[in-house]
């Protein structure tokens, strides 16, 4: 590919060209190359209520929500043929102006008359979805969208409007069909990989219950000794120290990262702008986080690894815990299972909540109850085999996420 980049008004050439092709990009309107879609479902042609989703694209309602949100009688839906296109003008994260996807999971379905429907009347098909998917559009839209305006949720934008919007494409159809056979070749890719850290994940969960349930012990038969009971403080102190500005890092709780920067979790800070009061937790200390969510319905116990130090908010309950009794590394891994949910259940109130967390109450979260290895031998090797495992999903997941970035630049570069 050769990096290339001029533009006029009404021409342009996007800094990277597959080799061969050096014609300029030139401007269309979009009802130059597309037609509105407003047939209706009026004959019950179809009963599949479709939504879009930014990264799945035009899927079915039932398949997405787990509901149908749509009205009983779709008659009045537009019905959406395999191959046509359909504009969501809700926002999401990372789709200030909505997304524009292609239908192509189901020969038809039908959507609210809320989207606006376009079939192409010109170019290359995969060409046109892999440039939505680029939103090199949204500067067009941003131009024609009342500013803060909503209708529905939605962006105010209109219709009319939306077909004026003004798009630089190639005239050569040989181009368009190299850039989306290269995209296409990427994103399968990216899906493989995607599907594996997904694959791995679930893999992981079933791995460390059946070790942390005892079906499957790592150690010679011989050698195997019955696991104790434990009380969360006989193994664990609490952490009460307060940050008295030591620390400018507010941290808080990710599924995936554990303890991150808030600024890094959510480009952002949530925390107070005085953080004096908060706690300080050191590197190897835990917090446990009582909000709940789908994967972690008693919420989350992460131990801080990526900073010496940072500050944690005193809704979070924290502690560390004593390596003579129960390897820290050990209880990183524990706390990744569900096994202490049990403890948990039992002493939160039912229902109950505080600031939005489970009603957990301080001293009865250090009295509930453990089952874990007493041997330090097993405790090493539970340790040390969960810790290979994990490292191959990082690696599986770093892969991803470097392929996604690879994606994102070119996607930036190809059609600028």
């Amino acid at each position: 590919m050769a990096n290339v980049s001029s533009s006029n008004g009404l021409e342009k050439r996007p800094k990277l060209r597959f080799p061969g092709f050096d014609e300029p990009w030139r401007a269309e309107k979009l009802s130059d190359f597309a037609e509105r879609v407003t047939r209706k479902n009026s004959n019950n042609e179809t009963d599949l209520p479709l939504t879009i989703s930014s990264k799945d694209g035009l899927v079915d309602q039932i398949s997405y929500f787990n509901k149908t949100v749509a009205s009983k009688d779709m008659s009045g839906y537009y019905l959406l043929r395999n191959g046509e296109y359909a504009y969501n003008k809700s926002y999401s994260v990372g789709y200030d102006f909505g997304s524009i996807k292609r239908l192509d999971r189901y020969p038809m379905g039908a959507l609210s008359t809320l989207y606006i429907c376009f079939a192409l009347k010109k170019h290359d098909t995969d060409f046109i979805k892999v440039y939505f998917d680029s939103l090199k559009w949204y500067k067009e839209i941003y131009m024609i969208s009342a500013e803060g305006a909503r209708n529905h949720g939605l962006l105010n934008v209109p219709t009319d409007e939306f077909f004026a919007t003004k798009h630089y494409l190639p005239e050569n159809t040989a181009e368009q069909r190299k850039v989306a056979d290269f995209l296409i070749a990427l994103d399968r890719r990216i899906d493989a990989q995607q599907s594996l850290v997904v694959n791995l994940k679930k893999y992981k969960r079933g791995v460390f219950e059946t070790v942390f349930s005892q079906k499957v012990r790592l150690i010679p038969r011989n050698k195997r000794k019955d696991w104790q009971k434990y009380k969360l403080s006989d193994f664990a102190t609490r952490v009460t120290r307060k940050n008295g500005g030591q620390s400018d890092i507010p941290l808080t709780i990710s599924a995936q990262y554990g303890l991150i920067d808030q600024r890094d979790f959510f480009s952002k800070t949530v925390a107070s702008a005085d953080m004096s009061g908060y706690y300080l937790l050191r590197s190897g200390e835990y917090a446990y986080n009582r909000s709940t969510s789908n994967d972690y319905p008693f919420g989350s116990i992460k131990r801080l690894e990526l900073y010496p130090m940072g500050a944690v908010s005193t809704l979070y309950l924290c502690f560390r815990v004593k390596d003579d009794i129960v390897l820290s590394d050990l209880a990183k891994w524990y706390f990744e299972s569900s096994q202490w949910h049990r403890g948990v259940n039992e002493i939160c109130a039912e229902g109950a909540r505080n600031h939005g967390l489970l009603n957990v109450p301080t001293d009865g979260f250090f009295n509930t109850v453990h089952t874990l290895p007493s041997d330090p031998e097993e405790q090493l090797a539970i340790a040390s085999y969960l810790s290979l495992f994990q490292a191959r999903l990082d690696s599986a997941q770093a892969v991803l996420e470097k392929l996604l970035r690879i994606r994102s630049g070119l996607m930036q570069r190809l059609f600028t």
